[in-house]
């Protein structure tokens, strides 16, 4: 898959635009796949409930694979999912390295639902500093910056192309999904667990 793809695909998962909030937003949607087929995907979700979603034809699939947390260093590109602590320190949840073709990939920091007082920051990385529970990270973004703390026991994974032959019963995914026009939900993205990596997004 070309770059400029790749980076177009990913740009469209994660932009917060793609998570406006109320009636006819794109929904995110975590769990396991329970079935595949060419033009639709049926996903347990984590809160109980089953869901049918329709595919597109020739449907873009993004997969994962870990990256270590040595190899982020100033000048990456992250989008890192975190916790503010009462003390308003922010602990990340899971660390997505971006290619490099997608730098700028939905900048800034916003709302997220990995949790209470969970926070989505997509930003370049400024500086790393080695910790007592890990690396802080400082990142800046159009209109901000903060520093997040990075625990050894985080995943931390970049996006790699994958197919929709990799979509198979058992396999945990994460969709970007909204209502078309006859109310039934249509992906916009798709992120497959491959490998036994699960996107943590």
């Amino acid at each position: 898959m070309a770059a400029l793809t790749l980076a177009s695909i990913v740009t469209t998962s994660i932009a917060p635009a793609a998570f406006a909030q109320g009636a006819g937003a794109p929904a995110r949607i975590r769990g396991d796949i329970v079935s595949a087929t060419s033009d639709a995907l049926t996903v347990h979700r984590r809160s109980g409930d089953t869901v049918a979603i329709s595919l597109k034809p020739a449907q873009p699939v993004l997969t994962v694979k870990p990256v270590a947390l040595a190899d982020i260093k100033p000048g990456s590109y992250v989008g890192i999912a975190s916790k503010t602590g009462v003390d308003g320190k922010m602990t990340a949840l899971e660390v997505v390295v971006f290619p490099e073709a997608a730098r700028g990939t939905g900048e800034g920091h916003y709302g997220w639902d990995l949790g209470a007082h969970s926070t989505m920051t997509n930003a370049n990385v400024d500086t790393v500093v080695t910790g007592t529970s890990g690396r802080d990270l400082k990142l800046s973004y159009k209109g901000g910056s903060n520093q997040i703390t990075v625990p050894p026991t985080v995943p931390i994974v970049t996006l790699v192309p994958a197919s929709p032959a990799d979509l198979v019963a058992g396999k945990k995914v994460f969709v970007i999904a909204a209502p078309a026009s006859d109310g039934k939900l249509e992906a916009r993205n798709v992120v497959v667990e491959k490998d036994g990596v699960a996107p943590p997004i």
